[in-house]
């Protein structure tokens, strides 16, 4: 009954380390995808959320004062109509 034992023992101690062996493996093959995807990304010149969001803001700004700017050229334009 003994060797039944060991047997049993060594098996689950192969099929351990067979899942340790396994994993590992899935963890080194998602660590080289994302360095993968990583080079990849940065070889297309993608811009971060925080530098698209700056140049939004900045072209908002931009339209405002714009806008601002031609409504006070309209009321320029308006007065010099009416001298």
């Amino acid at each position: 009954m003994q060797t039944r034992n060991k047997i049993l023992d060594d098996m689950s101690q192969l099929m351990t380390n067979a899942m340790g062996v396994a994993q590992g493996a899935k963890d080194e093959a998602e660590t080289a995808m994302k360095s993968w995807m990583d080079r990849w990304l940065a070889d297309r010149d993608f811009v971060t959320r925080e530098e698209f969001d700056a140049v939004r803001s900045m072209a908002q700004k931009a339209r405002e004062e714009n806008e601002a700017l031609k409504s006070r050229l309209d009321a320029l334009e308006k007065k010099k109509t009416k001298s």
